[in-house]
């Protein structure tokens, strides 16, 4: 077990998303705390502790996905898990806000490094009929699992032990259980040893004059669309996530009940992953189910305001995540990963993900919080962000067509 593919680059990296998640969504957690000990006042000083990672996420991905493409995937991970781990463990003795969110921003910077390289790992051992679910395991269930799941685990660390416990034992994590995992199990590549495992037939290495990643293999102006729509999922997760402790307790929710209640959304996803993303192999519609994951999501946002009930805009949050994420989340990595050229497999996630998850993430961030301090509630900013889910959804939709026509003519 421990040599297939599906354990020594699926689960193991699984587990390092996992708790990379966990360590960028924790202080929505333990902010509370933080901000009765250290004295934090205002809406911006919270808005840019809490989007602080996604500042560092943006640059890094950008430019850590060309920079880091030559080096040796394995060892860039292990260092960056170790780097953020040890910076976790730091947080728990800050004394101010400058360096909370200096640390933040650390923080994203090395997550930033790390995340285009699972996709290299990915690239390198799943083939076409396996790069839904194999990207899937690494990324999606990695990230779902941490939000569904790190939400019950951390709320009542915080309640009983307090904020720093919160950071001890995610920063621990990476530690003790990652950095061996990842020493024990990663390989950046299959050899001969592997070859009982059906992976990818070898690709001819590009030519010297190649060698430099450029706008084309990236997919050119179609690229564009990917981002944008990326952007626009980055919009929508992080405006919820960032934020769905506070807004599940402004909406009467507290102790145990409030982990549970920040949690649904998240199991909702993990749940309906599991169909879609074999009906994505199945039939190949990858933009279109995507398209289709976004478009719902906006929807169920645009509604919310018209909503009374707190269980009911609790539901349709959760309804949003799932949907969002079990149909956009699960093939827009597989898009990306079987859609570019393989030597700007790399280079391509940190684009995509440094735009989207970090530029738009930090939009929806300061959107949200401006607008819930200038209103006292939530929901005008997630219907914002229900607007714009709208565009997101036609813009895969057409990248989609693009690359299919494409194939065609090849």
């Amino acid at each position: 077990m421990f040599k297939s593919k599906w354990f020594r680059i699926g689960f193991t990296l699984m587990v390092g998303v996992f708790v990379a998640y966990i360590d960028r969504s924790n202080l929505s957690i333990a902010l509370p705390g933080i901000e009765k000990d250290l004295g934090i006042d205002g809406s911006a000083t919270k808005s840019f502790a809490l989007t602080g990672f996604l500042i560092g996420y943006a640059l890094a991905n950008f430019f850590g996905g060309f920079f880091t493409s030559k080096l040796n995937p394995k060892a860039t991970i292990i260092i960056m898990v170790f780097l953020w781990s040890v910076l976790q463990i730091a947080t728990a003795w800050i004394t101010s806000p400058v360096t909370l969110i200096v640390f933040r921003i650390i923080l994203g910077i090395a997550e930033g490094i790390y995340l285009p390289q699972q996709f290299r790992f990915a690239r390198a051992w799943f083939n076409k009929n396996e790069i839904t679910r194999g990207t899937n395991i690494i990324q999606f269930y990695g990230q779902f699992l941490a939000l569904s799941l790190g939400f019950i685990i951390l709320t009542p660390i915080f309640n009983l032990l307090g904020w720093q416990w919160v950071f001890y034992i995610t920063g621990g994590l990476g530690v003790f259980i990652v950095v061996p995992m990842f020493l024990a199990f990663l390989k950046n590549k299959p050899d001969s040893s592997d070859a009982d495992q059906n992976i990818p037939e070898p690709e001819p290495e590009p030519e010297v004059s190649k060698q430099k990643i450029s706008f084309n293999d990236l997919g050119g102006a179609p690229f564009l669309l990917l981002i944008f729509s990326y952007f626009t999922n980055g919009m929508l997760f992080w405006g919820i996530t960032l934020f769905i402790p506070m807004v599940v307790t402004s909406l009467g929710y507290s102790g145990m009940s409030q982990g549970i209640a920040s949690s649904l959304p998240y199991f909702l996803a993990v749940i309906l992953a599991i169909p879609v993303s074999r009906y994505s192999d199945k039939t190949q519609k990858r933009g279109q189910i995507a398209a289709f994951g976004l478009g719902i999501a906006g929807v169920f946002l645009i509604v919310l305001p018209f909503i009374d009930s707190p269980a009911g805009k609790l539901a349709l949050i959760t309804l949003y995540i799932g949907c969002l994420a079990s149909c956009f989340t699960t093939n827009i990595w597989s898009i990306i990963t079987s859609s570019v050229k393989k030597e700007a497999v790399g280079p391509a996630a940190g684009v995509i993900n440094g735009i989207g998850a970090g530029l738009g993430g930090t939009t929806a961030g300061f959107v949200v919080g401006y607008l819930h301090g200038y209103t006292g509630s939530y929901v005008p900013g997630f219907a914002i962000l229900g607007i714009v889910a709208a565009l997101g959804g036609l813009s895969v939709f057409t990248y989609t067509k693009i690359i299919e026509r494409r194939a065609l003519t090849q």
